[in-house]
Formats: structure tokens, C-alpha cells, sequence
């Protein structure tokens, strides 16, 4: 049984409890809005939201994220951003999917640098909702560490994969054998 990214997740073990609510108020963004603000996000911070760690990052992994991507329209490009974000099942969604965190981080890096050129830009005439403004007003508002820690888990929230999770001995109730 295949499953999609964990999307719409509320909270994560992996988030200080202050940077929570930024997730939360994320989460309960539609797809254009999540996509708007990621947008602003790297349009205000700018350089300071690189890939967390540039030498962590493989883009040859990333092929069809990173190349073939560019060479679609516009509009499809639009359609593969929102079919990652959803987790839908597409070849795009299931590329970025087998991407680690970092690697997600610098695909998302690399659209935001080249939007409005030869990726999709906003629409000129754009005014971000309530709701994204308040969002990016929560990401702002966390230090660095706290605003890298929350976008990695934003961006391996999305795209499709069909790995399961390994049961833990709690859940299974065998112990590991040697």
C-alpha cells in the first residue's frame, strides 16, 4: 500500500515548541498560499536561507528536479509545484520524494533563485493573504537555527513516497535479532 509524504502534519519531535506554531499556521495553508509563502520566505531572507548545509547537498540527485524541470512551461511548472506540496503521486512528486531534507531544501533554493526568470514568478499584482503574512511573521520572528530546522520539515513534508516507516519493538513486540 503506497502512502504519501506526511502532509498536514500538526506538529514534529523534531521542532521547538515555539517554532510549532509557525508549522501549524503553515499547515493549514492551501496549496497557492503554501507556495506564496514559501516565495516570500526566500524573497525576504534571501541568502540566508541557502541549503542548510551546501556540502551536505547532491544535485545530480535530482535530475528531473533541477534540469528537466526548467525546460517546462510556466503553467507546468506551477502544476509540479503544487503536485509536490500535495504529495501527489507524479513523477516529479515521487523525485523530490527520494530526496533528503537538505537536498529538498536546495531544490526549493534553486526555484526561489531563479523565479520570475526561468521558473514561474509570482504574478505581479499578487497580495499575499492574511493567513501568509501572519505565517511569515511567525517564521521571522524565529532565530536562524529555529527558521532552518522548520523549513526542512516543511520541505520533507511534501512530495510522494512509498516507504513505510520500520515498526519499532513497541509497536511489533519482537526484539531485534543479531
Amino acid at each position: 500500500m503506497s502512502q504519501s509524504a506526511s502532509q498536514n502534519v500538526s506538529s514534529s519531535a523534531y521542532l521547538p515548541e515555539h517554532a510549532q506554531g509557525a508549522l501549524n499556521a503553515y499547515n493549514k495553508l492551501d496549496v497557492d498560499a503554501k507556495l506564496a509563502l514559501l516565495y516570500l520566505v526566500y524573497k525576504k531572507m534571501g541568502d540566508s536561507v541557502t541549503p542548510a548545509a551546501p556540502a551536505a547537498t547532491e544535485p545530480e540527485l535530482a535530475p528531473l528536479l533541477m534540469d528537466d524541470f526548467y525546460r517546462l512551461s510556466h503553467d507546468q511548472q506551477l502544476d509540479v509545484m503544487r503536485e509536490i506540496v500535495n504529495g501527489a503521486d507524479t513523477d516529479y512528486s515521487h523525485a523530490y520524494g527520494a530526496l533528503k531534507e537538505n537536498n529538498q531544501l536546495m531544490v526549493w533554493y534553486a526555484w526561489a533563485q531563479a523565479m520570475g526568470q526561468s521558473v514561474i514568478g509570482m504574478p505581479g499584482n499578487y497580495q499575499a493573504e492574511q493567513s501568509v503574512t501572519a505565517a511569515l511573521g511567525q517564521i521571522e520572528g524565529l532565530d536562524f537555527e529555529d527558521q532552518i530546522s522548520l523549513l526542512r520539515e516543511i520541505a520533507s513534508g511534501m512530495g510522494y513516497s512509498n516507504i513505510q516507516a520500520i515498526p519499532t519493538q513497541a509497536e511489533t513486540g519482537k526484539t531485534a535479532s543479531l
